[in-house]
Protein backbone atom coordinates (compact mmCIF):
# COMPACT_ATOMS: atom_id res chain seq x y z
CA UNK A 1 0.00 0.00 0.00
CA UNK A 2 1.83 3.39 -1.43
CA UNK A 3 -0.32 5.77 0.14
CA UNK A 4 0.35 5.75 3.64
CA UNK A 5 -2.60 5.63 5.37
CA UNK A 6 -4.53 2.53 7.48
CA UNK A 7 -5.87 0.15 5.27
CA UNK A 8 -9.23 0.57 3.80
CA UNK A 9 -12.26 -0.85 5.51
CA UNK A 10 -13.59 -1.78 1.77
CA UNK A 11 -12.67 -5.41 0.68
CA UNK A 12 -9.97 -4.79 -2.38
CA UNK A 13 -10.09 -1.07 -2.03
CA UNK A 14 -6.86 -0.68 -1.53
CA UNK A 15 -5.53 -2.42 -4.04
CA UNK A 16 -7.19 -0.65 -6.39
CA UNK A 17 -5.98 2.94 -5.07
CA UNK A 18 -2.50 1.39 -5.54
CA UNK A 19 -3.29 0.43 -8.75
CA UNK A 20 -4.70 4.12 -9.79
CA UNK A 21 -1.55 5.85 -7.90
CA UNK A 22 1.07 3.39 -9.34
CA UNK A 23 0.10 2.10 -12.65
CA UNK A 24 -2.41 5.39 -13.92
CA UNK A 25 -0.53 8.45 -12.07
CA UNK A 26 -3.48 9.42 -10.24
CA UNK A 27 -2.53 12.70 -8.63
CA UNK A 28 -2.50 12.18 -4.51
CA UNK A 29 -5.83 14.31 -4.70
CA UNK A 30 -7.38 11.80 -6.61
CA UNK A 31 -6.36 8.95 -4.84
CA UNK A 32 -8.28 10.45 -1.69
CA UNK A 33 -11.62 11.47 -3.09
CA UNK A 34 -12.09 7.73 -4.62
CA UNK A 35 -10.88 6.93 -0.98
CA UNK A 36 -13.53 8.80 0.26
CA UNK A 37 -16.11 7.39 -2.02
CA UNK A 38 -15.26 3.86 -1.41
CA UNK A 39 -15.68 4.53 2.18
CA UNK A 40 -19.32 5.81 1.71
CA UNK A 41 -20.01 2.29 -0.47
CA UNK A 42 -18.38 0.50 2.30
CA UNK A 43 -20.86 2.22 4.80
CA UNK A 44 -23.72 1.43 2.86
CA UNK A 45 -23.01 -1.90 2.61
CA UNK A 46 -22.40 -2.35 5.97
CA UNK A 47 -25.58 -0.94 6.82
CA UNK A 48 -27.36 -3.32 4.78
CA UNK A 49 -25.41 -6.40 6.11
CA UNK A 50 -23.36 -6.95 3.29
CA UNK A 51 -20.15 -5.53 3.74
CA UNK A 52 -18.62 -7.10 0.26
CA UNK A 53 -18.07 -5.55 -2.97
CA UNK A 54 -17.82 -8.72 -4.71
CA UNK A 55 -21.21 -10.05 -3.41
CA UNK A 56 -23.37 -7.58 -4.44
CA UNK A 57 -25.50 -6.75 -8.16
CA UNK A 58 -26.47 -3.66 -10.19
CA UNK A 59 -29.78 -3.16 -8.23
CA UNK A 60 -28.42 -2.76 -4.63
CA UNK A 61 -25.64 0.08 -6.24
CA UNK A 62 -28.50 1.81 -7.94
CA UNK A 63 -30.00 2.15 -4.57
CA UNK A 64 -26.41 3.34 -3.18
CA UNK A 65 -26.73 6.38 -6.10
CA UNK A 66 -29.91 6.85 -5.20
CA UNK A 67 -28.97 6.69 -1.40
CA UNK A 68 -26.35 9.22 -2.31
CA UNK A 69 -29.04 11.74 -4.25
CA UNK A 70 -31.43 11.30 -1.19
CA UNK A 71 -28.77 13.18 0.92
CA UNK A 72 -28.28 16.11 -0.94
CA UNK A 73 -25.29 15.53 -2.73
CA UNK A 74 -23.87 17.77 -5.49
CA UNK A 75 -24.88 16.07 -8.56
CA UNK A 76 -21.02 16.90 -9.03
CA UNK A 77 -19.71 14.68 -5.80
CA UNK A 78 -22.38 12.06 -7.48
CA UNK A 79 -21.27 11.68 -10.63
CA UNK A 80 -17.48 11.39 -9.43
CA UNK A 81 -18.75 8.18 -7.08
CA UNK A 82 -20.14 6.85 -9.97
CA UNK A 83 -16.94 7.10 -12.39
CA UNK A 84 -15.25 5.71 -9.33
CA UNK A 85 -17.82 2.71 -8.24
CA UNK A 86 -17.22 1.91 -12.02
CA UNK A 87 -13.58 2.44 -12.42
CA UNK A 88 -13.08 0.05 -8.93
CA UNK A 89 -15.34 -2.73 -10.55
CA UNK A 90 -13.50 -2.44 -13.84
CA UNK A 91 -10.35 -3.10 -11.49
CA UNK A 92 -11.80 -6.27 -9.25
CA UNK A 93 -13.10 -7.87 -12.95
CA UNK A 94 -9.53 -7.20 -14.80
CA UNK A 95 -8.19 -9.18 -11.26
CA UNK A 96 -10.59 -11.29 -11.44
CA UNK A 97 -12.42 -11.13 -8.16
CA UNK A 98 -15.66 -11.03 -9.87
CA UNK A 99 -17.05 -12.24 -12.83
CA UNK A 100 -19.57 -9.68 -14.00
CA UNK A 101 -19.58 -5.99 -13.20
CA UNK A 102 -22.51 -4.47 -11.50
CA UNK A 103 -21.73 -1.18 -12.28
CA UNK A 104 -21.84 -1.59 -16.08
CA UNK A 105 -25.73 0.13 -16.34
CA UNK A 106 -25.32 2.44 -13.55
CA UNK A 107 -26.02 6.56 -15.12
CA UNK A 108 -24.87 9.67 -13.62
CA UNK A 109 -27.32 12.04 -12.70
CA UNK A 110 -26.85 14.08 -15.29
CA UNK A 111 -28.07 10.74 -17.69
CA UNK A 112 -31.00 10.57 -14.91
CA UNK A 113 -34.36 10.76 -16.89
CA UNK A 114 -36.21 13.72 -16.17
CA UNK A 115 -39.08 12.83 -13.56
CA UNK A 116 -42.30 12.77 -15.46
CA UNK A 117 -44.93 15.23 -14.70
CA UNK A 118 -47.89 14.12 -12.89
CA UNK A 119 -51.56 15.00 -12.05
CA UNK A 120 -53.16 14.92 -9.02
CA UNK A 121 -56.12 12.41 -8.20
CA UNK A 122 -58.50 16.11 -7.99
CA UNK A 123 -56.72 17.26 -11.42
CA UNK A 124 -57.75 13.96 -13.49
CA UNK A 125 -61.14 14.42 -12.10
CA UNK A 126 -61.26 17.56 -13.26
CA UNK A 127 -60.10 17.11 -17.11
CA UNK A 128 -62.57 14.23 -17.37
CA UNK A 129 -65.49 16.74 -15.84
CA UNK A 130 -64.54 19.30 -18.41
CA UNK A 131 -65.94 17.05 -21.14
CA UNK A 132 -69.38 18.52 -21.23
CA UNK A 133 -72.26 16.26 -21.98
CA UNK A 134 -73.04 18.86 -24.85
CA UNK A 135 -70.52 17.99 -26.81
CA UNK A 136 -71.13 15.65 -29.66
CA UNK A 137 -68.59 12.94 -28.80
CA UNK A 138 -68.61 13.65 -25.08
CA UNK A 139 -69.75 9.85 -24.63
CA UNK A 140 -66.44 8.75 -26.55
CA UNK A 141 -64.14 11.11 -24.71
CA UNK A 142 -65.65 10.44 -20.99
CA UNK A 143 -64.83 6.81 -22.28
CA UNK A 144 -61.40 7.52 -23.56
CA UNK A 145 -60.09 9.46 -20.91
CA UNK A 146 -61.32 6.69 -18.26
CA UNK A 147 -59.08 3.99 -19.99
CA UNK A 148 -56.12 6.09 -20.57
CA UNK A 149 -56.05 7.05 -16.89
CA UNK A 150 -57.25 4.39 -15.31
CA UNK A 151 -55.42 1.25 -17.45
CA UNK A 152 -52.35 3.50 -17.58
CA UNK A 153 -51.71 2.97 -21.01
CA UNK A 154 -49.53 3.95 -23.88
CA UNK A 155 -50.79 6.91 -26.14
CA UNK A 156 -50.36 4.35 -28.92
CA UNK A 157 -52.15 2.07 -26.65
CA UNK A 158 -55.37 4.04 -26.43
CA UNK A 159 -55.74 4.44 -30.09
CA UNK A 160 -55.19 0.90 -30.98
CA UNK A 161 -57.68 -1.04 -28.43
CA UNK A 162 -60.10 -3.30 -29.94
CA UNK A 163 -63.91 -3.30 -28.79
CA UNK A 164 -63.53 -7.24 -28.35
CA UNK A 165 -60.37 -5.79 -25.76
CA UNK A 166 -61.93 -4.73 -22.64
CA UNK A 167 -63.57 -8.23 -20.80
CA UNK A 168 -66.86 -6.03 -18.80
CA UNK A 169 -67.45 -9.07 -17.04
CA UNK A 170 -63.89 -9.86 -16.24
CA UNK A 171 -63.17 -6.36 -15.51
CA UNK A 172 -59.62 -6.14 -17.33
CA UNK A 173 -58.43 -5.00 -20.55
CA UNK A 174 -56.41 -5.87 -23.17
CA UNK A 175 -53.25 -4.21 -24.45
CA UNK A 176 -50.81 -5.53 -26.71
CA UNK A 177 -48.21 -2.95 -26.27
CA UNK A 178 -44.64 -2.43 -27.32
CA UNK A 179 -42.79 -5.60 -28.97
CA UNK A 180 -46.32 -7.42 -29.58
CA UNK A 181 -45.97 -8.16 -26.13
CA UNK A 182 -49.80 -8.86 -24.36
CA UNK A 183 -50.19 -7.54 -21.19
CA UNK A 184 -53.66 -7.75 -19.30
CA UNK A 185 -54.86 -4.91 -17.10
CA UNK A 186 -57.43 -4.53 -14.36
CA UNK A 187 -60.05 -1.42 -14.85
CA UNK A 188 -62.56 -0.03 -12.88
CA UNK A 189 -65.98 0.80 -12.42
CA UNK A 190 -65.87 4.40 -13.87
CA UNK A 191 -63.85 3.11 -17.46
CA UNK A 192 -65.99 0.01 -17.59
CA UNK A 193 -69.78 2.25 -16.84
CA UNK A 194 -67.93 4.82 -19.65
CA UNK A 195 -67.05 2.12 -22.58
CA UNK A 196 -70.76 0.51 -22.10
CA UNK A 197 -72.57 4.03 -22.52
CA UNK A 198 -70.08 5.10 -25.73
CA UNK A 199 -70.04 1.73 -27.21
CA UNK A 200 -74.28 1.64 -26.52
CA UNK A 201 -75.34 4.75 -27.67
CA UNK A 202 -72.71 6.76 -29.76
CA UNK A 203 -70.26 4.11 -31.24
CA UNK A 204 -72.84 2.60 -33.84
CA UNK A 205 -73.27 5.92 -35.18
CA UNK A 206 -70.21 6.70 -35.53
CA UNK A 207 -68.90 3.82 -37.49
CA UNK A 208 -72.55 3.64 -39.67
CA UNK A 209 -71.89 0.29 -40.28
CA UNK A 210 -68.21 0.54 -41.77
CA UNK A 211 -66.00 -2.17 -40.08
CA UNK A 212 -63.80 -0.90 -37.50
CA UNK A 213 -62.66 -3.03 -35.12
CA UNK A 214 -60.50 0.07 -33.27
CA UNK A 215 -62.74 1.01 -29.67
CA UNK A 216 -62.56 4.74 -30.17
CA UNK A 217 -62.90 6.18 -33.53
CA UNK A 218 -62.55 9.94 -34.85
CA UNK A 219 -66.11 11.55 -35.99
CA UNK A 220 -65.94 9.95 -39.37
CA UNK A 221 -65.86 6.58 -38.04
CA UNK A 222 -62.19 5.84 -38.55
CA UNK A 223 -59.61 5.31 -36.21
CA UNK A 224 -58.38 7.99 -34.26
CA UNK A 225 -54.79 9.31 -34.85
CA UNK A 226 -52.05 9.64 -32.21
CA UNK A 227 -52.53 13.87 -32.72
CA UNK A 228 -56.40 13.35 -32.46
CA UNK A 229 -55.79 11.81 -29.06
CA UNK A 230 -53.59 14.84 -28.26
CA UNK A 231 -55.57 17.41 -29.11
CA UNK A 232 -58.65 15.91 -27.25
CA UNK A 233 -56.52 15.95 -24.14
CA UNK A 234 -55.67 19.75 -24.87
CA UNK A 235 -58.88 20.54 -25.08
CA UNK A 236 -60.35 19.20 -22.07
CA UNK A 237 -56.83 20.81 -19.88
CA UNK A 238 -57.09 24.14 -21.14
CA UNK A 239 -61.27 23.72 -20.49
CA UNK A 240 -60.23 22.42 -17.12
CA UNK A 241 -57.53 25.57 -16.28
CA UNK A 242 -54.73 23.04 -15.83
CA UNK A 243 -51.65 25.56 -16.77
CA UNK A 244 -49.17 22.93 -16.37
CA UNK A 245 -47.59 21.01 -19.34
CA UNK A 246 -50.03 17.88 -20.63
CA UNK A 247 -49.85 14.92 -22.63
CA UNK A 248 -51.33 11.84 -23.02
CA UNK A 249 -48.59 10.18 -21.36
CA UNK A 250 -49.37 12.66 -18.29
CA UNK A 251 -51.68 10.10 -17.54
CA UNK A 252 -50.02 6.96 -17.66
CA UNK A 253 -47.45 8.24 -15.81
CA UNK A 254 -50.14 9.74 -13.21
CA UNK A 255 -52.24 6.27 -13.21
CA UNK A 256 -48.32 4.26 -11.80
CA UNK A 257 -47.80 7.10 -9.16
CA UNK A 258 -51.60 7.28 -7.82
CA UNK A 259 -50.89 3.55 -7.61
CA UNK A 260 -47.50 3.96 -5.45
CA UNK A 261 -48.52 6.60 -3.59
CA UNK A 262 -51.71 4.16 -2.25
CA UNK A 263 -49.35 1.20 -1.18
CA UNK A 264 -49.59 -0.77 -4.40
CA UNK A 265 -46.42 -3.47 -4.68
CA UNK A 266 -43.69 -2.36 -7.43
CA UNK A 267 -44.01 -5.38 -9.23
CA UNK A 268 -47.92 -5.33 -9.66
CA UNK A 269 -47.26 -1.49 -11.46
CA UNK A 270 -44.55 -3.02 -13.55
CA UNK A 271 -46.82 -5.48 -15.00
CA UNK A 272 -49.95 -3.15 -15.72
CA UNK A 273 -47.20 -0.69 -17.59
CA UNK A 274 -45.86 -3.00 -19.41
CA UNK A 275 -42.20 -3.05 -18.58
CA UNK A 276 -39.88 -5.07 -19.28
CA UNK A 277 -37.45 -3.68 -16.69
CA UNK A 278 -38.57 -3.07 -13.11
CA UNK A 279 -35.62 0.01 -13.20
CA UNK A 280 -37.89 1.70 -15.69
CA UNK A 281 -41.04 1.31 -13.25
CA UNK A 282 -38.58 1.96 -10.87
CA UNK A 283 -38.61 6.18 -11.92
CA UNK A 284 -41.91 6.00 -10.06
CA UNK A 285 -41.01 5.47 -6.81
CA UNK A 286 -38.74 8.84 -7.22
CA UNK A 287 -41.77 10.46 -8.14
CA UNK A 288 -43.65 8.97 -4.85
CA UNK A 289 -40.68 9.58 -2.84
CA UNK A 290 -40.32 13.69 -3.53
CA UNK A 291 -44.03 13.51 -3.03
CA UNK A 292 -43.35 12.07 0.36
CA UNK A 293 -40.40 14.45 1.79
CA UNK A 294 -43.39 17.38 0.21
CA UNK A 295 -46.08 16.57 2.97
CA UNK A 296 -43.32 15.62 5.24
CA UNK A 297 -42.30 19.53 4.93
CA UNK A 298 -45.63 20.70 4.88
CA UNK A 299 -46.77 18.96 7.76
CA UNK A 300 -44.50 17.84 10.10
CA UNK A 301 -43.65 20.02 13.31
CA UNK A 302 -39.57 19.67 13.14
CA UNK A 303 -39.40 19.53 9.54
Amino acid sequence: MTRGAAAHPLEHADAWLDAMSLEQGSSPRTIEAYSRDLQRLHEYLASRGNPSPTTIDARVLRGFIHHLVDLGLAPASVSRMVSAVRGFYRFLVGESYVTHDPSEQLETPKKWRTLPDILSPDEVDRIIGAISLDERLAFRDRALFEVAYGAGLRVSEWITLGIGDVYMDDRIVRVVGKGNKERLVPIGRRALAAVAIYTRELRPALVRGTPNATLFVNSRGGSLSRMGAWKLLRKYVDSAGITTHVTPHTLRHSFATHLLEGGADLRAVQDMLGHADIATTQLYTQVDRTYLQQIHRQFHPRA
